[in-house]
């Protein structure tokens, strides 16, 4: 069942299979690397293998080679004012960027393993500290650096909204402490290992994980699957009776299955009829799992609901790494996927159409679910940036017509939109 799960060894790799595609003459290993001006592509990029990377900083540190970022824990050489912004960590204005600086690169351990010692899960679980440090340090390193958005950034600013879901007051009063394990490990592992393209590209350029996979949810296989290996390596929950380790292998699969942008009618059309009906059981474990899965959902795709310098940033970030895909697919004869081709799709383009489209019913729903100050904050975000968008284009429109007078919004309406999600 698992036969992605990764076993590490110092022999048997088959690096042109797991760093590049046997097809095409795409290195996935520096996909979204920048070449430095001064010389050749550094060697610590070029040998980035898609599940490599810890085997390759094991090597460098035999030979003497010092890490360009020493990772930092929590209590541990934590800058005071990390430390401040985790006073906060519930704030839906939380800036997921300047923390990241703040932790030298380390926003996904800090901000995960505070939030693990805020619910009480180390004492709840009787987790190994140290085990569970250098799981989150193994999950953090397998995030691409390169990519401009599916990286360890983005899986920290998943994590921090699924912890202000997980406050809401229909939640907080009903999820059992294994309900918020699984969906802190979840949001801290929904992309993990991304390769910074999508479904589609890796169907169509033969590669071995949708072969694997059989073309479905390939990339959230691939993310639940690299996820379990590290738990397995890690031994974090090695002293749970075997079958609970499985149910919570399971589980966390379903959760990260459900971010399948291409099944995303079918979980919120569920998730209103449940609504219509008013038959939402909080006591009753599935349905504690489904909103689970609503609640990831929307932690994944919740950047256009964050207030405006934030959610500009991740909305340039997304459609960079869009546009590299669009490139790689031009440079190799390809047919270029929707949303990747720069010359007929803008920043703004595509997140009016993705807000329309995606954004806008998911959270619709869950307001319904949540009515709570949150939901109108993110709704009203929601509405301010689509606007903030639309007077953009407007603008480029005016000034590219040399009038004054802006005009209308282009239609940049698509049925295919993922954003964070879609091409997770």
């Amino acid at each position: 069942m698992l036969g992605d799960v990764r076993v590490r060894s110092r022999v048997g790799f088959e690096p042109e299979r797991r760093g590049s595609h046997p097809y095409l003459p795409i290195d996935f290993r520096i996909l979204h690397s920048q070449p430095d001006s001064a010389g050749p592509v550094s060697a610590r990029r070029i040998r980035r293998l898609l599940s490599f990377q810890r085997y390759l900083r094991s090597s460098r540190l035999g030979r003497g080679v010092t890490p360009q970022s020493p990772l930092h824990i929590l209590d541990h050489d934590y800058t005071g004012q990390a430390k401040c912004m985790l006073e906060k960590v519930g704030s839906w204005t939380f800036d997921i960027f300047l923390f990241d600086r703040l932790t030298n690169g380390n926003s996904l351990v800090n901000l995960t393993f505070h939030l693990f010692k805020l619910y009480g899960l180390i004492e709840l679980f009787q987790l190994d500290m140290v085990k569970l440090r250098r799981f989150l340090v193994m999950v953090q390193e397998d995030y691409h650096r390169q990519n401009p958005y599916h990286n360890a950034v983005h899986a920290a600013d998943v994590t921090q909204a699924m912890h202000c879901y997980l406050r809401e007051p229909k939640l907080a009063k009903s999820l059992t402490s294994c309900d918020i394990l699984l969906g802190l490990l979840a949001a801290a592992t929904h992309d993990l290992d991304h390769p910074g393209v999508s479904q589609p590209f890796l169907i169509k350029t033969n590669h071995y994980l949708a072969a694997l996979y059989q073309n479905t949810s390939v990339l959230e296989n691939h993310h639940w699957r690299s996820a379990v290996g590290l738990l397995r390596e890690s031994g974090l929950f090695s002293h749970l009776p075997t079958q609970d380790g499985l149910d919570m292998e399971r589980q966390l699969g379903s959760l990260i299955l459900a971010t399948d942008i291409s099944r995303q009618n079918e979980y919120l059309s569920k998730f209103r009829e449940h609504l219509d009906r008013e038959d939402l059981c909080l006591a009753n474990a599935g349905h504690r799992h489904f909103l689970l899965q609503m609640a990831l959902k929307c932690a994944d795709i919740c950047n256009p609901c964050r207030p405006w310098e934030l959610s500009k940033q991740w909305s340039e970030k997304v459609t960079e790494e869009f546009f590299h895909q669009g490139d790689i697919e031009k440079k190799h004869k390809l047919e270029v996927s929707p949303l990747c081709d720069s010359q007929t799709n803008s920043v703004g383009k595509i997140q009016i159409g993705f807000m329309t489209y995606v954004v806008e019913p998911l959270f619709a729903e869950w307001a319904r679910f949540s009515d709570t100050r949150l939901s109108q904050t993110m709704l009203g975000h929601l509405g301010l940036n689509k606007a903030g968008w639309t007077g953009l284009l407007q603008a480029q429109a005016g000034v590219a017509e040399g009038t004054d007078t802006p005009a209308p919004a282009e239609d940049a309406h698509s049925k295919v939109l993922p954003q964070g999600s879609g091409e997770s």
